[in-house]
């Protein structure tokens, strides 16, 4: 063992010290603590970015629940993959309750597309909030004032219109694409744009860099009452409740309608008790028993014209069936194939980051050969520097390995042992291993590892594990 392992290793004495550490945790883990659901900060996964429809009755809905529950309620947007990443991340969370996801149409639609093996099976369904259908914008200086006027441009330069609303395969894409087809057009007639949801689609539509947006009427509400963008028409079977002035596509001639739907959702195994607790929460919050300000749910989502049809869980199960084998059918008709079709698949990217990092370090490992080959010969490697050939010394590789096991240990312990805890030992670790005296390092944790989970637990409020000791 060379001089300096033994001394990262002498770093970790006194072992008494340690020993009573060690002997105190075990009984802290033996204690098998009770404690009343719900007792710490809640997360409620958004898979759609903000200002979005699917956000902004997020928002809503946390705050019903933070009022009936007492715990703060976050909500997190977790975007990306087309609504795979937030979905993924709520439905594969610690089936504790303290992890909801605001479940949307792609959980019907994304397992038809091959992007992620989630499927409502995957979750159990607490409560639908809302259900809209689609509409198609354009903005006010467009050239088009009736649908039957954007066909016609569609059909004259096929391919040549940009369009968006959410990510490429989406629930809002499928609309335009369902449009097309019933039209007798092509689905990729109109070249979509994707986006990571509504509110970013139509700053964008505003701002020049798109011919048209679909999503439904509320999320646009604000731009379309304030005149910057016109709607051609609603996807829906009959005009939508709030929005009198705008015609469907069924009474211009278009015989086609798809809607959206919301909900809320906790991962397989939570406890049936605490999902009893959620759905009823949810229950008096869209039936109107609590107030925000004030304001009741079903209030507010009429004044933000939001439809408000809701489901209780078995219901909203049975719906979420129906729902999947319709879309089942839909994607996978020849019809609606490009609507599943990506240039690229979902890991074209990763891959690709990894095998740019595999030729770096052929690359490296080339480049190190080389040099060695043509060092001067009274070069003498050291234990601090490097072995002659370029290559990191022992110390190197030593810290590099204990950074990364310390970095690997925090998602592994965490969640069981809680933030202060794994993080003040992690850090106590890494902290002797790079040579810091015992009585400084231990200061270093006791005042920086609480301190921080003050600021991010309680400031900020973001939920951290509370493990063992609930902090």
């Amino acid at each position: 063992m060379s001089h300096f392992v033994r001394d990262r290793l002498s770093a970790l004495i006194p072992l008494r010290l340690l020993s009573g550490v060690a002997v105190l945790l075990a009984l802290i883990a033996g204690c098998n603590r009770v404690e009343e659901y719900p007792s710490r900060p809640i997360t409620l996964v958004c898979p759609w970015a903000v200002g979005g429809g699917t956000d902004r009755v997020s928002r809503q809905v946390a705050a019903h629940l933070e009022r009936d529950l007492g715990v703060p309620v976050n909500v997190v947007n977790a975007t990306g993959g087309k609504g795979v990443t937030g979905h993924n991340r709520g439905m594969n969370a610690t089936p504790d309750g303290y992890t909801l996801t605001m479940i949307t149409l792609e959980l019907n639609m994304l397992h038809w597309s091959g992007l992620t093996t989630l499927a409502p099976d995957d979750c159990i369904p607490l409560m639908s909030v809302n259900e809209d259908y689609a509409a198609l914008f354009v903005r006010n200086d467009a050239p088009w004032q009736s649908l039957d006027e954007l066909t016609d441009a569609v059909r004259e330069s096929p391919g040549q219109l940009k369009a968006s609303g959410t990510a490429s395969g989406g629930a809002w894409h499928l609309a335009l694409a369902g449009w097309l087809s019933a039209i007798g057009q092509q689905a990729d007639d109109v070249v979509w744009v994707s986006s990571t949801g509504a509110g970013p689609s139509i700053l964008e539509l505003t701002s020049g860099g798109l011919d048209m947006v679909v999503c439904s009427l509320p999320e646009a509400r604000l731009q379309f009452q304030e005149g910057t963008i016109r709607c051609l028409g609603v996807m829906a079977p009959k005009r939508a409740v709030g929005y009198p002035s705008v015609p469907t596509f069924e009474e211009q001639g278009v015989d086609w309608s798809l809607g959206g739907w919301r909900g809320l959702a906790v991962p397989l195994g939570t406890p049936p008790e605490i999902v009893d607790r959620l759905v009823g929460a949810l229950k008096r919050s869209v039936t109107g028993q609590t107030e925000i300000a004030g304001q009741t749910f079903p209030e507010f989502m009429q004044q933000e014209t939001f439809d408000n049809t809701w489901r209780g869980p078995e219901e909203f199960r049975q719906f979420l069936a129906e729902t999947d084998t319709k879309f089942g059918r839909l994607l996978t008709s020849d019809a609606m194939r490009t609507v599943n079709t990506d240039p690229f698949p979902p890991m074209a990217f990763p891959n690709l980051i990894m095998v740019l990092g595999g030729l770096s370090l052929v690359g490296l490992a080339i480049q190190r050969i080389i040099r060695g080959t043509t060092a001067p010969a009274d070069v003498v490697p050291t234990e601090d520097s490097s072995d002659g050939n370029g290559w990191p010394s022992l110390r190197g590789w030593s810290n590099l390995a204990v950074i990364v096991l310390c970095i690997v240990a925090y998602p592994l312990v965490a969640e069981t042992a809680g933030f202060v805890i794994a993080t003040g030992g992690i850090l106590l670790v890494l902290l002797l291993w790079l040579g810091t005296r015992p009585l400084k390092a231990a200061l270093i944790v006791v005042l920086f590892v609480p301190a921080v989970y003050q600021v991010f637990a309680h400031l900020l409020r973001v939920p951290l594990p509370r493990g063992w000791l609930g902090w």
